[in-house]
């Protein structure tokens, strides 16, 4: 492992979590760094646009079509026999076509037939069978708090009810749609209870088709149109921590109800990011506190109680069904954090210091279902939790977290791109390094086993190199005896070596002559007396 000498820190400039339209408040990725409110009318803003835009290209077909029906006439009489009926088919076209822009970009507006709206204030059987332990308390929690407010609790709660009645309805559009009819149903609810003592006329809850009615009687049914007006008799205001307190029983009630619809739907990928940023986390299991330079000493035992119980609550999100509970347990993580660093440190953390330490508790405890749980949260939680106050910075540095994670390469972390990618593909680990001083409180079995972690940290990397010593001794030998077996092939083909057959033996000189008795007798050696 070849760590840099230098090390720095994971900052990110607090200017970055606040929305960049400049509005003060937080920001979140899924609305592209812009708050709820600033995003509510960036999005309000351009489907206005498209709607602006489908409806003069309506006109100018109403009237080529004009213009062609009016050539087509082959006289004057014949044109006046037919104005009459093109003047019927004009307005017919024209409030048809008005009609069909309206319905496909208006979605707030579609409201069902007065049939389907009366049948909707009844839930089906089915759906009360499904009705869970927990849904039935929280709704006698939801009446029970309601009352203390008398009439603008009944108010609230039949307004509350038509909510959920139009959103059984909305099943079928997208998430999104759903979406923005809970963020204009939360708007509206606050605003009125916000505005009250005010004469103003009645408007209708954004896509969710609701009628939130000004006057002193409420609603009879969902089916009134959103074109009454009405003049509400002067109420006092409620004051903004009570309102509070009632916007959040509302998205209690209403979100205990939508959680099994509106959460994790099929209609998105969240379940493919979920799996995403989970296999990403499990990848970078290696990656160890000095990497991102966390200041947080887990030797000492406060500290990991600490962060035990951080990793517990970033988990437990999961189990919550609210948003605001979900937000909850990501405030008390946090809290567990700054806890941790300030006793590490001895001082205050800062916010330098948060986010590293927030990152190393997610690839630490690696929470199920992340994604899914942010994009609910983003979605259908009340936006002025998200847009100030300590629940808003929390979730956006976890939504910086989540970010950093998925873009972590190895300059995140001052490592070279082939130990980085050693680590990645699991062929090694890093080593731990060794502690220089020991808190005399640590205990003997933690220090012994960071050391049997060493040690087998070393055996692993002794074993690879032998292994691949090994291997490298193998193919040698493999490729010395190919090119021995070459060399011969070579010679041999050089210098073909050629086997004739054997001669015929010689037979003795004498063994076939038959007439042996006739020879001379062989010379005999003669001593030459000279």
């Amino acid at each position: 492992m070849s760590l840099k000498s230098e090390r720095r820190g994971i900052h990110v400039d607090q200017s970055d979590l606040l929305c960049k339209k400049g509005c003060g408040y937080y920001g979140n990725p899924a609305w592209q760094g812009f708050c709820s409110k600033c995003w509510r009318e960036e999005y309000h803003k351009a489907r206005q646009k498209q709607i602006q835009e489908d409806w003069e290209l309506a006109e100018r077909l109403q009237r080529e079509e004009e213009e062609a029906f009016a050539s087509s006439q082959s006289s004057q009489g014949a044109q006046s026999l037919t104005f009459s009926k093109f003047e019927e088919k004009k307005t017919n076209e024209k409030t048809r076509k008005v009609t069909t822009v309206k319905k496909f970009f208006s979605a707030s507006s579609r409201v069902g037939s007065k049939k389907e709206i009366q049948e909707a204030k009844a839930p089906s059987p089915s759906i009360n069978r499904q009705t869970s332990i927990e849904t039935d308390r929280v709704s006698k929690e939801f009446i029970e708090f309601l009352k203390t407010f008398h009439k603008t609790g009944q108010e609230i709660y039949k307004q509350t009810k038509l909510f959920l009645e139009g959103m059984h309805y909305k099943r079928d559009l997208s998430i999104e749609e759903q979406s923005e009819c809970a963020q204009d149903f939360y708007h509206n609810v606050a605003e009125r209870m916000q505005t009250r003592g005010k004469e103003r006329r009645f408007h209708h809850v954004g896509q969710a088709g609701l009628e939130l009615l000004t006057s002193g009687d409420p609603p009879a049914s969902a089916s009134q149109s959103a074109g009454n007006t009405g003049v509400e008799p002067p109420h006092p205001a409620v004051p903004p921590e009570r309102v509070e307190k009632i916007m959040d029983q509302i998205e209690k009630y209403i979100m205990t109800r939508l959680y099994k619809y509106v959460f994790c739907p099929e209609t998105t990928d969240d379940e493919k990011k979920d799996l995403a940023i989970q296999k990403r986390i499990r990848a970078l299991r290696w990656v160890t506190p000095q990497m991102l330079c966390v200041p947080v000493n887990e030797d000492i035992p406060e500290v990991s109680d600490m962060v035990v119980k951080a990793i517990t609550d970033i988990i437990e999100m999961d189990s919550k069904r609210v948003p605001r509970d979900k937000l909850a347990c990501i405030t008390k993580c946090s809290k567990h954090i700054f806890n941790a660093i300030k006793i590490t440190k001895n001082e205050p953390a800062s916010a330098d210091d948060f986010l590293p330490t927030l990152i190393y508790i997610v690839l630490k405890g690696n929470p199920p279902r992340l994604q899914s749980n942010i994009q609910y949260i983003t979605r259908f939680c009340n936006p002025s939790r998200l847009m100030t106050g300590e629940d808003g910075y929390y979730f956006t540095n976890l939504c910086c977290a989540v970010a950093f994670i998925e873009k972590l390469d190895a300059q995140s972390l001052n490592l070279s791109q082939e130990d980085f990618d050693r680590y990645m593909s699991g062929q090694t680990s890093p080593r731990k390094q060794e502690a220089e001083s020991w808190s005399p409180d640590a205990c003997l079995g933690v220090k012994q086993m960071y050391k049997n972690l060493d040690l087998l940290s070393q055996l692993n990397e002794r074993q690879e190199r032998i292994m691949n010593e090994a291997k490298k001794l193998e193919k040698d030998l493999i490729d010395w005896t190919d090119g021995i077996a070459r060399e011969v092939q070579d010679i041999v083909e050089k210098y073909p070596l050629e086997i004739k057959p054997p001669n015929q033996p010689l037979a003795a000189i004498d063994s076939e002559n038959v007439e042996n008795d006739k020879l001379p007798p062989p010379l005999q050696p003669q001593v030459y007396a000279g």
